[in-house]
């Protein structure tokens, strides 16, 4: 894989994630395309309300599953090692992060 170059703002928000990790985001992220494909063609194919709308409770499910995976490696990776490192601001992204989603 390529590697990217990035200038020192972008760095500064720049996550480095293992082959493992992206694999996972990957797999959930591919489930979360179906999903949404199925429920386009269920709307193509003029399918009963009830049906679309509990397909589309399993997609919101799947992104908060999603979100959940990404916001434990954050807060175990880049909180933790911004802390170390001396920033505080990842703190207060956390909080804003938490009051932006509840």
């Amino acid at each position: 894989m390529a590697e990217i170059q990035l200038n020192a703002a972008e760095r500064e928000r720049y996550t480095v994630r293992s082959e493992e990790e992206k694999k996972a985001l990957y797999t959930r992220l591919n489930k979360i395309i179906g999903q949404m494909n199925g429920v386009k063609r269920m709307v193509e194919e003029d399918r009963y309300c009830e049906d679309i709308i509990t397909q589309l409770s399993a997609v919101d499910k799947s992104v908060k599953s999603l979100v959940a995976l990404l916001l434990e490696k954050h807060m175990h990776g880049c909180l933790v090692d911004s802390v170390r490192g001396g920033d505080m601001r990842v703190v207060d992204e956390i909080i804003e992060l938490f009051k932006r989603f509840a």
